[in-house]
């Protein structure tokens, strides 16, 4: 098969690689559409020790199934394989299985690839008339799903009537904001420092948008902060711009630099949630919401070949695309 391998920083090959072969329980998979996530990019950058080139990177995808037992279905992919069998799996919270393990990341490799081999029991079958590009956005909109969730159960107030602040217009961030806007929620403030980036999110109409290189959220003054960024600046600025008993949910894993303002959170009985993917019910959830509309048309996506993923990369890493998510397609 044919594959974007990682081999070193900022270096990715589009070379021949051995097919993989699924091991009982799994299926072989036709991949069909594949999105380049934030930790894709950081492993790109050399900024992950767990994902070690040479490596297939690659988790949000989409595809047919061509050998087991849902051979035929177009499917969706889980990317997250637990043990299905621990306290946290057999709750519904898998996303904490403690012997987790997530395609793109040893000992896995990831589906910007021809061919992927997963479990059966991560598969969801896709309706018939889904595309596959959409069908790709599963992965990194079940994060914000779960997000949002989180946001719902750790805020003392009603999502709907809630003044809420997104860091960051990437595909999670926005679709923090769809989501939140599908909800009721319409009082959103979203902050964005990419030109292109911020005239897609302008586009979608559901919130205010500014630029935190030339200002700041107003102090103070936010029921829910949804940070999906996760740097050391959205920190700061999510301690500054959150309400007293306000709740700050933090989902990017840009650094693990300081921030936060540990007396703020104290003093005024803060609520900070870390948010780590998502749960089976969020995917499925997930693939419903696309489908049927709920969050507009999706069309801040970006398709290209797979065989041009390495530029895709680097326009990425120089902000060089409006997209909020490129998505790779193999060729036929």
């Amino acid at each position: 098969m044919k594959a974007l391998v990682y081999t070193n920083d900022r270096q990715l090959e589009y070379r021949s690689e051995p097919d993989p072969i699924p091991e009982i329980g799994e299926a072989l998979i036709e991949v069909k559409a594949s999105g380049i996530c934030g930790s894709d990019m950081h492993a790109y950058f050399g900024h992950d020790e767990r994902r070690i080139a040479p490596l297939i990177l690659g988790h949000e995808v989409s595809g047919q199934v061509i050998s087991g037992s849902k051979k035929g279905k177009r499917v969706v992919v889980n990317p997250l394989v637990s043990c299905n069998e621990c306290h946290y799996c057999t709750s519904g919270r898998e996303n904490l299985c403690q012997s987790r393990q997530i395609i793109s990341m040893q000992p896995r490799q990831g589906a910007f690839a021809e061919l992927l081999r997963m479990p059966e029991r991560n598969l969801i079958t896709l309706p018939d008339d889904m595309s596959y590009l959409h069908a790709a956005l599963t992965e990194p909109v079940a994060t914000s799903w779960h997000a949002v969730m989180r946001g719902k159960q750790i805020a003392n107030c009603d999502i709907s009537d809630a003044k809420v602040l997104v860091l960051g217009g990437g595909a999670v961030g926005l679709s923090c904001a769809l989501i939140l806007h599908s909800f009721g929620c319409h009082n959103i403030t979203l902050g964005e420092t990419n030109s292109l980036r911020q005239a897609t999110v302008q586009k979608e109409n559901i919130c205010t948008l500014y630029n935190p290189i030339d200002d700041s959220p107003e102090e103070n003054a936010y029921d829910i902060i949804y940070d999906a960024v996760g740097g050391r600046l959205t920190r700061e600025a999510a301690s500054k711009a959150v309400k007293p008993g306000g709740a700050i949910v933090h989902i990017g894993l840009m650094d693990n630099n300081d921030g936060l303002d540990i007396r703020k959170l104290t003093l005024q009985e803060v609520t900070l949630g870390g948010c780590y993917t998502y749960t089976m019910q969020d995917f499925k959830d997930t693939v419903d919401a696309l489908y049927n509309g709920s969050l507009g048309k999706l069309d801040w996506i970006e398709q290209r070949p797979l065989s041009e993923g390495n530029n895709a990369f680097v326009d990425l890493s120089q902000g060089k695309t409006a997209a909020a998510k490129i998505i790779l397609t193999p060729e036929d």
